[in-house]
């Protein structure tokens, strides 16, 4: 990512994320590789459109208990704390920003984002 995001998430998210400088051979601007640490257990099963776990069955004891498939997913707010950016606990696929990190990004301009409200 650019440094004008990575410098972004620097400042408002901190604990969320680790930064690592990297080089764009063709770019003279500074980059960064981001990886989301922050993970929060909070999609909300049952306003979502439809979840489905894991199951011993599945033969994958290592994924046992946690989501094969979230579709039109919902988050449940009050177990999201203070984080601005994370993934969600058990479907690690969603991408999760806070509404303040979001108008932050599109204040700066930040391109190839698509934000869906969960």
């Amino acid at each position: 990512m650019h440094s004008r995001v990575g410098d972004l998430l620097a400042r408002m998210a901190p604990k969320d994320v680790q930064l690592f400088p990297a080089e764009v051979e063709t770019q003279r601007e500074r980059y960064f590789l981001v990886n989301v640490i922050r993970i929060v257990k909070c999609i909300d099963d049952q306003a979502s459109e439809e979840v489905s776990y894991w199951t011993e069955k599945d033969g994958l004891p290592e994924k046992t208990g946690t989501y094969f498939s979230v579709a039109g997913m919902r988050i449940d707010p009050t177990q999201v704390g203070d984080a601005k950016v994370f993934r969600t606990w058990g479907w690690h696929i969603a991408l999760i920003v806070s509404e303040e990190l979001k108008e932050a990004l599109e204040r700066i301009r930040a391109t190839g984002l698509k934000f869906k409200e969960v």
